[in-house]
């Protein structure tokens, strides 16, 4: 860590220590390393460890108690608020987000949601940080690429705050989560789209955000293998964007079925096959992953799978209400099929 020259050593230091306080790797409460210990540990002057000491106390990171020592800053006082954060903003994340809302105010609590591009170690600092602010829940949407917080989560240290994860989750067992099927939802969306034409199966992914993304990953092998067990017949296909969509792809493949993930790129798809003039879903049938406002009052409305955001929203309340009293509380929701004009 201290052979990069460049940066000043009291600022690597002063992360080094940061980053294991906000990862809590350092608990709430624990003794931080004292001045001498900074200075042994590390090989550095009495003064910069000071410094260091000093910047971490001025981010109300350390608290010193006279005549014991420096200790981690402990948890506030849990507050009536609830943080939700997600990995990507888009039409469902907002149907969620809407549902969490009405479940906060019927509790009489605040709902603030934040937004972090996908980046796991912002998701991780954003959690301990709510935590050692008192939040009373944290509800998160993972990251992509559970991969790269699952050891966080397995570890973490809660203290008085629920952590629930939502949506989606491939990285355990270990925590609370209300999550719902999404091999379930899939299959549902096959079997209709197979029902309506004799066409080949194509899926519409959403790559938009940065890093690898398990639960596409995920969403593509299933389509993929319930396609193949159930209609060995018809050919799948797989594109990773609405971008991607093109007369010539539809005719050349012959595609008559179109699975997208999420909401706002039906709607792109649904544009696009209406100006080519095909016949929605005599041509070619559509289902959207999600069903929000978007797909309802489009014209035409469309098929789609219902997330069931509601009942996830009230399956989280419960858990925020109830973790103290049950251990590592999961449910699954079964999403629905709801036909419409596509």
């Amino acid at each position: 860590m201290l052979k990069d020259t460049s940066i000043p050593i009291y600022k690597k230091l002063t992360e080094y220590y940061r980053s294991r306080i906000l990862t809590q790797e350092l608990a709430p409460g624990n003794r931080i390393d004292s001045i001498n210990r900074i200075m042994e540990r590390h090989g550095v002057s009495r003064e910069t460890a000071k410094q260091v000491q000093e910047i971490l106390r001025t981010e109300n990171l350390i608290v010193s108690i006279p005549g014991k020592g420096s200790f981690i800053t402990p948890q506030s006082k849990v507050k009536k608020t609830w943080g939700f954060i997600a990995p990507t903003f888009s039409s469902n994340i907002e149907n969620l987000i809407l549902h969490l809302e009405s479940e906060a105010l019927k509790r009489k609590r605040k709902l603030i949601h934040y937004l972090t591009y996908n980046d796991p170690l912002e998701e991780e600092k954003l959690v301990v940080t709510m935590i050692r602010e008192g939040f009373e829940a944290v509800i998160v949407v993972p990251n992509s690429n559970e991969s790269l917080t699952a050891d966080f989560y397995r570890q973490l240290i809660t203290g008085h705050t629920r952590v629930i994860l939502t949506d989606h989750t491939m990285a355990g067992s270990w925590f609370h989560y209300a999550i719902q099927s999404y091999d379930l939802g899939i299959a549902r969306a096959v079997d209709y789209l197979s029902s309506v034409n004799k066409g080949n199966l194509l899926l519409v992914k959403n790559d938009i955000w940065k890093g690898r993304d398990l639960l596409n990953e995920l969403i593509e092998q299933s389509f993929k293998e319930i396609a193949r067990q159930k209609f060995p017949d018809r050919k799948v296909h797989v594109i990773s964007n609405a971008r991607g969509l093109s007369l010539e792809l539809i005719e050349k493949e012959e595609i008559g079925g179109i699975l997208s993930c999420m909401d706002i790129d039906s709607i792109k798809v649904l544009g696009r096959l209406k100006r080519w003039g095909l016949g929605i879903p005599s041509d070619v049938s559509l289902v959207s992953y999600g069903n929000t406002e978007l797909t309802e009052f489009f014209e035409p409305s469309v098929t789609v799978i219902d997330s069931c955001y509601g009942e996830m929203a009230e399956h989280t309340a419960h858990l925020i209400e109830n973790t103290a009293k049950e251990i590592n509380k999961q449910f699954v929701i079964q999403p629905k099929l709801i036909i419409r004009k596509t």
